[in-house]
Parts: C-alpha cells; structure tokens; sequence
C-alpha cells in the first residue's frame, strides 16, 4: 500500500461530514481529493441566491452551542444573527411569547399565563434540562447514561410534563428540529439538542447557511475538492467515476448523505429519511413587527410547523426593504406544490391577516432526504464505527446524530482514523 502524495485519500462527498474529514486529513499533513457530484460544497447545507434572496435549502439553523460547531468552525467570522431565544406560539387564536426562563424570565412566565403550561412544569423542565445538560457534558454513552430506548414523546411525559405545554409548545419546538411532529425519534437525541440550546444560541450566518462549508473550504489547499464529479463505485484502492474515469487512492472515505452511501457501500444500511417541505415569500413588510422570533403552530393544525422571518435575524437574507419569510411543513406535504401553496396561506391568514395575501411564493423545495431517520436504537451507541474494511471508511450524520454536529464529528473521527491508520503502515512498511 502507498500513501505517497500520487495516491491521495478520497473523499466522496463535500458535505459537512466530507469537508471536516478533509480537513481533520490535511491538518496531518496526509493529501487528500474531495470528489462532489453537485455544482458546490456543502451537500444538504445549500443556500441559493434567488432574485436578490438567500434561500437555504430547507429552513436550517446552526446550535451555537454545538461541541463540534466550537471546535472545527470559526463563529465570529460565519457572522453569526441570533433568534430571539423563545418562541411565538399560535395556540387557540392569539399568540403567545414563550421566552427561555434563563434569557428572559418574564416571557417564561407567558406560557403560564397562556394556558401553555401548568404549574409542575417548571421544575419537571428544570429536570429535563439538567439531564440534557449532563448528556451533553458527559456524552450519551457515559457510564451511566440511559440506554437508546425511548422516543422523545415517552421521554417527555416519563418526565412528568403536561400535556398542555407537550402539546402547546414542546412538539412544534422539537418537530422544527427533528422534522417529526409524532416526536418518536430517539430520546438520546432529544437530550443532545437540549443539552446544545442551553449552551449556545440559534443562529443562521448572515450569507446564508453555505457559508459554513464555505468556511471549511477556505482551509483546504486549492484544488482539493472537485466539482461535478460523480462517484459510481468504491473499493479500497480507489472510486470510479460516472464518465468511465477512476481516481486510485491511499484509502477511500464514503462521505455521502446515508441513503447514497447504502447504495455505494453493501456494508452500510439505509438510515431511512426523514422529509420535510419549505415554502419561501417574498413579503413588503414582516409579519413578527421585525422580531427576530420563531413563530410555532400550537394548534396542531398545520399544515405549516413554523414560520420564520429570515430577514429579521439576518439582513443578508433579503433585498433593501423587502422581507423574507419561511414557512416549513415536517415530511412531504401532499398534493402539488399549488395545493401546498393554497393550504399555507390559508393558515396563514389566520396567523397574520389579509397581508399574507400580497406576499409573493419564490420557490418551494420538496426535500426527501433532510435528515437520517433516528428512532429509539438508531443511537445505541451514539457514535457508530467508521471504518469499513482495511482502506474504507463511511462517515456523516448517519453515523453519529443527525444534526449539523453529528456531520462534524463523524467527518473529523473518520479523518484521524484514515491519517493515524496511513501512519501506522508507513512505519510497518519502512
């Protein structure tokens, strides 16, 4: 085996998970090729420039308080716009604040006085947050630590939480989050998210989310990652293209989103997908007054989960005096996208009025593939192994938790096992 720069490791796939094991890769001083299919980096994390607006590919936002997100990015220079920490929660016709008792204790107080919360809630909250603080600290498979079991749902009532504020706040909260209003995805991951929003903030880049894995980019040398280059088989010795063309290789790591790499790796399993519809709005003035806060359906009524005024958190999202609203459905929204359309401006208006009447629709994405399905077990352990075979490697958030920081990991984990292996073999070999 050679692990001479004529043999880079390959990469398949310029994703988060990609880009970080390139770089985890580079930073040891081992060469390495990121081969993409699509026309940019960043995989999921894409945003497009439509008439003068941002449009990221699905409403995503970054958790300040990510591990990974501190570790491998550079935060100040994403220049970072926060969401109001709280939320504004559509529930029975008005609307009601629901603020982060540790920001702004006051706002908290409003989903008592809202109906949204009884009055054991807040120490069973405290409790919850406490253990989601601990499993972050502590990691999910600490000693101790419980087992991968249990939905989030489950999780939510074993903690002795209303259904008032369950219902009211919590589900469309976390349905935002995990794309599934049901909450039957793993309770590991319910105290992973919550662990990371008591440590940071939510925030978008004011460029527009494709500033991260532009940001991770930047600090590989030129020429590394190659465009519009489509992988159609893997082994240990190198990839083969989609023009016929093959790229040898020291070792090869499959980076890919979970259902693509299932299709170049027997070894890998399809996680299943979880889908979600964006709707975007070119709006003449903000709906929210110019706060910059997440707007939730406490009704269960849907079809829209959320709605947020990108162009409140960050200016960068819109023209001069335009706004940019999202509004966003968990799974595949039926019918066409004209049905969509009709249904979300119908509920809608009874959100925020006839104006939503003059707003103009710029682009629905319909995305079947937004994250890797994570139910009870899928995380047990949280971090599932990367390395294949001898020179093979698997990565992504597949393969740790679905999520910005699970992508960051996975992608870095991978990258130092490839470089500490080629290390290992070289001094075998000398």
């Amino acid at each position: 085996m050679s692990s001479s720069p004529s043999r880079p490791v390959v990469v398949v796939g310029a994703g988060l998970a990609g880009l970080a094991c390139a770089r985890a890769l580079h930073e040891r001083g081992v060469p390495v090729t990121v081969l993409e299919a699509d026309d940019g980096v960043g995989g999921r994390v894409r945003t497009d420039v439509v008439e003068g607006f941002r449009l990221d590919r699905g409403f995503q936002v970054l958790l300040t308080g990510y591990p990974q997100a501190r570790a491998q990015l550079d935060l100040d220079a994403l220049n970072l716009r926060e969401f109001h920490a709280g939320a504004l929660v559509q529930r029975g016709g008005r609307q009601v604040v629901v603020g982060d008792p540790r920001r702004h204790p006051l706002e908290a107080l409003g989903a008592l006085r809202g109906g949204l919360a009884a009055p054991g809630d807040a120490l069973a909250l405290a409790r919850l947050l406490r253990d989601a603080h601990r499993a972050v600290r502590d990691g999910a498979d600490a000693p101790g630590a419980p087992a991968d079991t249990t939905t989030t749902a489950q999780a939510l009532r074993d903690a002795g939480l209303s259904d008032a504020l369950i219902d009211g706040f919590l589900r469309p909260f976390l349905a935002g989050i995990t794309l599934d209003p049901r909450l039957d995805v793993s309770a590991r991951f319910l105290r992973f998210v919550l662990g990371s929003f008591l440590a940071g903030g939510t925030a978008v880049p004011n460029a527009g989310m494709q500033a991260i894995p532009e940001q991770l980019a930047s600090r590989l040398p030129a020429g590394t990652v190659r465009l519009g280059v489509r992988v159609t088989d893997v082994d240990e010795d190198g990839v083969t293209l989609a023009d016929g063309g093959r790229v040898d290789a020291a070792a090869v790591v499959v980076a890919t989103a979970g259902p693509v790499a299932a299709q170049l790796l027997p070894e890998v399993p399809d996680p299943g997908s979880v889908s979600t519809t964006a709707l975007w709005f070119d709006a003449p003035a903000s709906p929210t007054a110019g706060r910059p806060i997440l707007v939730l359906d406490g009704d269960g009524h849907g079809p829209v989960n959320n709605v947020a005024v990108l162009s409140d958190v960050a200016p960068g999202y819109a023209p001069a005096g335009r706004t940019l609203v999202n509004a966003s459905i968990p799974g595949d929204a039926p019918g066409d996208d004209a049905t969509t359309e009709t249904a979300v401006r119908d509920q809608l208006r009874g959100w925020f009025g006839a104006t939503v009447d003059g707003w103009r629709l710029l682009r629905t994405d319909r995305i079947a593939h937004a994250q890797p399905r994570q139910e009870p077990g899928a995380l047990e352990p949280e971090q599932r192994p990367v390395r294949l075979r001898s020179r093979l490697w698997v990565c992504g958030d597949h393969r740790d938790t679905a999520s910005i920081n699970g992508a960051l990991a996975g992608g870095r984990r991978a990258g130092v096992e490839v470089a500490v292996t080629l290390r290992e073999a070289a001094r075998a070999a000398a």
